[in-house]
């Protein structure tokens, strides 16, 4: 399963090329051309070719026109494309005016229309080029020219079998045009299931070649941060307690050791165990989450009311990396107050971050959640000079998703702004089954999607 932004982009409609219409059209003015040369110098049948020659002259210089005005790999809308396949009924429908009406066994050939109508168009163009190919076999039923014959004789077939043609053309436009869509449209499902598929697969093998790189990172970064650890004890013991770089020492030395607890957790994501010290309640669990963030000047304000009890799930390094996380970027764009919020009842837990900074940029939301994907780079350089990859987000977003939660993100659209994320999980997910490892729920109801919060 994929976010609702991802569906959204593989279900695209289709667009139909041009030069598949161009060359359709070439072939069947060669099949009328030759036809009518034919009919008129071979059988020596009577016909007005003169009018007949403009008619496909015309299509001809159509298609000049539409080769010199645009490229072969123009895709054209469903309108345009419709309207060039009710051209193609119109010039069909004028030569066989001429040539016979339905009693000519070429009028067989208003199928054609109707079927690339029907697998490469919306059914509602489909039905209105059908609408039209109808009003044209019942016009020319009763009106048009005699059929071309020898010069001596002429020809003129019972009405009741060329009211058997107009109802044969007619039931054909529908079957052929329900069944060619129906076809088509299997397939059209079939290559968007096969697409959605391997941008599930993508994302996922994203997340595990971050997996493998976070575990390289903590290894490497080891030996570093310990001589970085071990120089600051050095300058600690080296420096007076009235040193006006006291302050810098003990701040450098915190930093440091949550440095070290990043790294730890990054370590084990994925290898939690079960036992009774890892049980965890929802207000420590937020407490735990938000507790790195509050040295930074930003008011972080929290919440919890539900039906008692209480939710008690087990400590999950993925859901404590994917809120701290969160929060972290609610600090970084935060005026001056985050919230963080939590409500449950006895079906679902849900949890809420909130800031009151700028919110998301309205390009950035539509793909929130993709890697590489952030809104520091749209800031100025001055407020954040180390910009970002655009992967905390992904990293936040995939894991809690994979711990069955539902991830809402948006901007508020009250007096307060400020972007705010809601992810929501249904409690028995929550409490028994929301480590990283855990299997999504069989209803499908895992996966979340952006939407913009009241």
């Amino acid at each position: 399963m994929v976010d609702h932004v991802l569906l959204h982009r593989v279900g695209a409609p289709q667009l139909l090329r041009l030069d598949t219409l161009v060359k359709l059209r070439w072939l069947a003015v060669a099949g009328q051309l030759l036809a009518i040369l034919v009919v008129h110098f071979g059988f020596g049948f009577r016909m007005p070719i003169v009018t007949a020659l403009a008619i496909i002259a015309v299509s001809a210089l159509l298609n000049v026109a539409l080769q010199l005005r645009y490229p072969r790999t123009y895709r054209m809308e469903d309108g345009p494309a419709a309207a060039l396949l009710a051209y193609d009924v119109v010039q069909l429908a004028a030569l066989l005016y001429l040539t016979g009406g339905l009693e000519n066994p070429f009028s067989i050939l208003f199928l054609a229309p109707v079927m690339i109508s029907a697998t490469a168009l919306p059914p509602a163009r489909t039905m209105m080029l059908g609408a039209l190919a109808t009003v044209a076999i019942t016009i020319l039923a009763l009106w048009h020219q005699p059929l071309p014959w020898l010069t001596n004789e002429s020809i003129r077939l019972p009405r009741l079998y060329v009211g058997g043609v107009w109802l044969s053309l007619l039931l054909g436009l529908i079957f052929i045009g329900i069944y060619a869509w129906r076809v088509a449209e299997e397939a059209r499902q079939l290559g968007h299931a096969l697409t959605a598929t391997e941008l599930v697969l993508a994302r996922e093998q994203h997340l595990s070649q971050l997996d493998g790189l976070a575990a390289a990172a903590a290894h490497e970064l080891g030996t570093p941060l310990a001589t970085i650890a071990l120089v600051v004890r050095e300058l600690d013991k080296a420096i007076g307690a009235d040193s006006p770089h006291k302050e810098d020492i003990v701040l450098l030395a915190e930093q440091t050791n949550r440095c070290r607890q990043i790294l730890a957790k990054i370590a084990t994501l994925g290898t939690e165990r079960e036992g009774p010290m890892n049980a965890i309640g929802i207000r420590q669990l937020l407490e735990e989450v938000s507790a790195p963030q509050r040295p930074f000047g930003v008011r972080i304000v929290m919440e919890a009311e539900g039906a008692q009890p209480e939710p008690v799930l087990l400590r999950s390094a993925g859901l404590i990396y994917g809120l701290e996380n969160l929060i972290d970027n609610a600090v970084d764009f935060a005026t001056t107050t985050v919230s963080i919020s939590a409500a449950w009842t006895d079906e679902s837990v849900s949890i809420t971050i909130a800031d009151d900074g700028p919110g998301f940029a309205v390009e950035v939301l539509k793909r929130l959640g993709e890697p590489y994907v952030t809104t520091r780079r749209l800031d100025p350089p001055s407020s954040s000079p180390s910009g970002g990859l655009g992967l905390g987000l992904f990293i936040a977003k995939t894991l809690l998703e994979r711990g069955g939660a539902q991830f809402e993100a948006g901007n508020r659209s009250d007096a307060l702004r400020g972007a705010t994320v809601r992810m929501t999980w249904k409690r028995s997910v929550f409490e028994h089954r929301g480590t990283p490892n855990a299997a999504s729920p069989a209803d499908g109801s895992t996966m979340g999607h952006p939407v913009a919060f009241p």
